[in-house]
């Protein structure tokens, strides 16, 4: 662990680690219906700092960072410490020698390995615990924003909040706008392929677009 990183931890232990943004859950499934177009009207969200700003949110971080003020003052402490143990080291003369220098610097070096080490384990489980105390919003967040959606005429839900588990942007459309399946079907009246015969025991082949909303 960098030594900035380590004295960004002790200052205060991060949220901006929280558990990697999400989509919107789907809403509750609908009769199927044919697709259609209609008028398109997009709207943007900063999902995850959107979810943070929350009040649930808010508390939740709240909570949890008092929890981990002792790790926090037990860390803060140690690098003091290990501050210090570095200014009697610098001040030694030029001319000190070895026997001098070396039970510093052994020291020093353990200490600091021990505290980044610490600092590690401390911001693990406070990502752990974040992640557990917020992991329920993330869901009813996600329904609050694709019933406002739907409540408001909208046909496009876009976030500018990429993340490695959610790179694309697009976290929710109308569904009568997917024309997927629409096209499937009209693909395969005109390419003169007969459907393979199914499987015995298998579902049949859907003939109409999905009704969830893409997660």
């Amino acid at each position: 662990m960098k030594r900035t990183a380590l004295l960004a931890l002790a200052a205060g232990l991060a949220t901006s680690t929280l558990v990697a943004q999400t989509a919107p859950a789907a809403a509750p499934a609908a009769a199927p219906v044919a697709p259609q177009a209609i008028p398109a009207k997009v709207a943007i969200i900063a999902f995850q700092s959107g979810m943070l700003a929350t009040n649930s949110a808010q508390r939740s971080i709240a909570d949890l960072q008092k929890k981990f003020e002792p790790t926090k003052g037990k860390l803060s402490a140690a690098n003091t410490e290990l501050d210090s143990l570095k200014k009697q080291l610098q001040a030694l003369p030029a001319n000190a020698s070895d026997d001098q220098r070396a039970p510093l610097i052994r020291n020093i070096d353990a200490k600091e390995k021990q505290l980044n080490l610490d600092a590690e384990q401390a911001q693990t489980s406070y990502n752990e615990e974040l992640e557990k105390a917020l992991g329920p919003l993330q869901q009813s967040f996600g329904n609050a924003a694709v019933k406002y959606c739907t409540e408001n005429g909208f046909t496009l839900l876009v976030s500018p909040e990429g993340s490695q588990q959610a790179p694309s942007p697009i976290l929710w459309w109308a569904q009568p706008t997917d024309i997927t399946q629409a096209v499937i079907n009209a693909y395969n009246a005109t390419s003169g392929v007969a459907a393979p015969p199914a499987a015995p025991g298998a579902a049949p082949a859907r003939t109409r677009p999905s009704t969830t909303p893409r997660k």
